[in-house]
């Protein structure tokens, strides 16, 4: 694929909701310079400390670098943490009308010490829970009238309690009938079935217990792995959708679809530093491609470049739709 094309499949007059948990990513960066005396563990001289979306909203942040409508399906808190992430969200112009801010509900923070970009050890403060009936009934009645004006959907499920099979079957129900695009990040540990989207994006291990399969290690080259392939046609049948791309960190990805025999695509990483929030690029790149009518082989190959970009920077990144664009040969 050259340049030209990929800015035809990146063409951003395009509307997207994402549905899932948001959070919000406290990076916490420093230096090590000795072990603690109280206990066999280093001690970090915090030097600064920074904050970002996450989780669905760092979808979202993802997604708004490629289309000029992006909104949020969500549930959030209304104290420190959630109107810090309310401020990162609305000044990238991120739309929440679709958000529920419920002073009973903890926003969803995970810290993460990091020293010389090495994570030291990561602090999660969460509390499951989803939308109550009344919540539930009010959301749904945004999205039905925010519906028309969609091009595509993505379900990221982070098995916080927010996405159950009611929700996730009338959302998919109401957005099919629609005609829109809806890609998946699942969860196995959540028992949602996922059926009738275009496209669910787990990573290796994901897609193994999805499968119901124990892991099996990578083989080389990728379309030789047997279990890999194996795994790939029983979700296609399992989920009954149109593609199953399959992340696989060094690998690359490899994209499943009905009837046609599998893609891989290399990787295109020349350097690793962090691969926080990789997914998220990817199914965000992915969706945008796919909603401006790229082929599913142009839409995952683009997909696989804004993640070479993404995981070559430190903490919860994007790659800017300049950055994909000049990874294309002119």
């Amino acid at each position: 694929m050259n340049r030209t094309r990929a800015e035809q499949l990146l063409n951003p007059a395009r509307s997207i909701l994402v549905v899932g948990e948001m959070m919000l990513d406290e990076f916490i960066w420093g230096k090590v310079g000795r072990i603690s005396p109280e206990a066999p563990v280093p001690v970090v001289e915090v030097q600064r400390e920074t904050f970002n979306a996450g989780g669905a909203a760092n979808v979202a942040r993802n997604l708004r670098e490629f289309a000029d409508g992006v909104h949020l399906l969500s549930l959030s808190g209304t104290g420190h943490d959630a109107e810090i992430l309310r401020g990162l969200l609305e000044s990238r112009g991120i739309r929440m009308g679709c958000v529920v801010f419920d002073p009973e509900y903890t926003t969803i923070r995970k810290t993460r010490i990091v020293a010389r970009n090495q994570q030291v050890v990561r602090v999660d403060r969460e509390k499951r829970r989803g939308f109550t009936p009344a919540q539930r009934a009010e959301v749904l009645a945004q999205f039905e009238k925010l519906l028309p004006s969609l091009d595509a959907l993505i379900l990221e499920d982070y098995d916080k309690g927010l996405l159950d099979q009611a929700l996730v079957d009338e959302i998919i129900k109401s957005a099919r009938t629609g005609g829109k695009i809806v890609s998946v990040d699942p969860k196995p540990s959540n028992s949602i079935r996922w059926h009738d989207v275009t496209c669910v994006t787990p990573n290796r291990g994901e897609a193994f217990r999805a499968a119901g399969r124990s892991v099996s290690d990578p083989v080389e080259p990728a379309t030789s792995d047997a279990a890999l392939l194996e795994v790939g046609a029983l979700l296609l049948e399992k989920w009954s959708c149109d593609h199953v791309l399959v992340t696989l960190s060094e690998q690359g990805m490899m994209l499943f679809t009905k009837g046609r025999a599998p893609y891989h695509i290399p990787t295109r990483a020349q350097e690793v530093v962090d691969v926080s929030g990789a997914g998220d690029t990817a199914i965000a790149v992915l969706t945008a491609a796919l909603a401006n009518g790229a082929a599913p082989e142009e839409a995952a190959e683009i997909a696989n470049h804004a993640s070479g970009i993404v995981v070559a920077k430190a903490g919860t990144a994007v790659a800017t739709r300049d950055e994909v664009l000049a990874s294309f040969p002119a």
